[in-house]
């Protein structure tokens, strides 16, 4: 197996990583720039803002209040709280902040002028405060303190009017910048798309076609074609190395089918034999008590006829060895099973077996009813009161044989059936050993054949196996 040699191949990474640069370059430049008169604006804006703000914190009622506290006083009324001479230092205060952050000519001329008119507002309390006259002090509270208030309230207003038009000004040239760059930013990403387009469609179209040619080199593989042919050339690293490994896989796939055909017939075989060792040693044990009962209370007979019956029934297991044997077999290993148990459990088991006679010879494999019997036994007539009976049938269907387990028993409830149910289709070891034997009927017989179980609580269960009609063994699948 030889490889074309050509250039040599680069890997997806590296390609990748050549389109980001590529990509990336001309996108953060325009994220920075555009990040950047953002932040101009932003900085402009927030300290526009901050001003209006701090204005806004200036009395709104600073004229009336000053001018009521100094007629109180100029009358000496007992409502008189004394000079306001702090909330002048304040206003004056907030002025000279202002001053500070203020940069358009027109606000700081008036915020200026606040200051000042707030100083010499100061200085006239000051003169009435010095004054003596009550005539002369109505005079200055009339010519100077109500002007004076009057004259900051107003330049307070105008600053704040100005920083108003201002900050309108301002986001108004923020929602045209913002306009004009989103719209050379979309100029921009058209190009750039349009280029990465191009880009993109060269990289795909050396992609796509190795791609395409490895897909149906993988669907040809599925559909069973395990021919070993040349890899697909490509670029790219990855796909040349998937397209070799795909041949190197396929050539150790022909080497391996052929040693798994035969260590999987060894494996069924191993599975078969598995799944059939199902005797439970309590029955021996159980059955080996009540013989030596029977012979403590002299019962001979019935001791002879149980060991006879024990005799029969693991004859019938061990069945020289032969994994399927007749009906006719199976029928007496599970007569010589259910004799067993009826001596033990007289009281409570019948039990009656009807099976065409034409079907005596068909092949089954073994121990398949009598699992099925031990379980309506276990689960069934010993978890109910009073007597009750188990019945095997067996009857030809459309060239398949059909055989029943029933019961009367305890059944179960719908929601403990769904579970039984599920655990024989996913082959889980649960559900009273039904899964084991169904599993092992599926694995000869194929997903068709198996057992199928219904029940009703306090009605009983029933349990249909469905096998092909075969005469000889050597018809199973394998």
């Amino acid at each position: 197996m030889s490889r074309k040699k050509d250039a040599a191949p680069v890997t997806f990474e590296q390609k990748l990583r050549k389109l980001m640069i590529l990509l990336a370059v001309p996108v953060i430049g325009t994220i920075l720039v555009t990040f950047a008169a953002f932040l101009a604006y932003a900085g402009r804006y927030r300290e526009i803002l901050h001003n209006v703000t701090t204005a806004s914190e200036f009395n709104q009622d600073f004229k009336e209040s000053i001018d009521l506290k100094m007629y109180y006083y100029v009358v000496g009324s007992r409502y008189s709280e004394g000079l306001p001479i702090e909330e002048v230092k304040a206003a004056r205060e907030l002025a000279l902040s202002l001053q500070d952050t203020t940069t358009q000519k027109e606000s700081w001329k008036a915020v200026n002028d606040v200051s000042k008119l707030c100083e010499n507002l100061e200085d006239k309390i000051y003169q009435i405060e010095a004054t003596q006259s009550y005539d002369e002090r109505q005079s200055q509270l009339e010519n100077n303190i109500y002007v004076l208030t009057d004259m900051i309230q107003a330049y307070m207003y105008t600053y704040l009017y100005y920083e108003a038009v201002r900050l309108d000004e301002l986001q108004t040239q923020m929602t045209k910048r913002l306009y004009l760059e989103s719209v050379l930013i979309l100029l921009f990403a058209s190009v750039l798309l349009l280029w990465m387009v191009r880009r993109m469609m060269l990289f795909g179209r050396s992609v796509t076609g190795p791609i395409r040619a490895l897909c149906s080199r993988v669907q040809a593989i599925s559909d069973g074609d395990l021919t070993v042919q040349e890899p697909v050339a490509a670029q790219e690293y990855e796909i040349q190395t998937l397209s070799n490994g795909f041949e190197q896989m396929v050539e150790r796939l022909n080497r391996q089918i052929e040693q798994n055909r035969q260590e999987q017939i060894s494996l069924r075989s191993a599975e078969l034999a598995l799944l059939q060792a199902q005797i439970n040693p309590h029955f021996l044990y159980n059955t080996l008590d009540t013989i030596i009962w029977l012979i403590e209370t002299d019962k001979y007979e019935q001791a002879v006829g149980m060991v006879t019956d024990l005799s029969g029934y693991f004859r019938s297991s061990l069945s020289k060895g032969r994994d399927i044997i007749t009906l006719r077999e199976e029928e007496q290993h599970v007569r010589s099973y259910l004799h067993i148990q009826q001596v033990r459990y007289k009281d409570i088991l019948k039990y009656r077996i009807s099976i065409e006679g034409q079907l005596s010879d068909c092949m089954i494999p073994k121990l398949t009813l009598q699992p099925l019997v031990e379980n309506a036994l276990y689960h069934g007539i010993k978890m109910k009161r009073g007597q009750g009976e188990i019945a095997v049938t067996g009857y030809e269907d459309g060239g398949d044989i059909c055989l029943t387990v029933s019961d009367n028993g305890a059944g179960m409830e719908e929601e403990r059936l769904q579970q039984v149910r599920a655990a024989m289709g996913h082959k889980e070891r649960v559900g009273f050993g039904l899964a084991t034997v169904h599993e092992r009927l599926q694995l000869l017989f194929g997903p068709e054949y198996g057992l199928e179980i219904t029940s009703r609580k306090g009605e009983g269960t029933v349990v249909g196996v469905r096998i092909p009609k075969r005469k000889a063994e050597t018809t199973v699948r394998h």
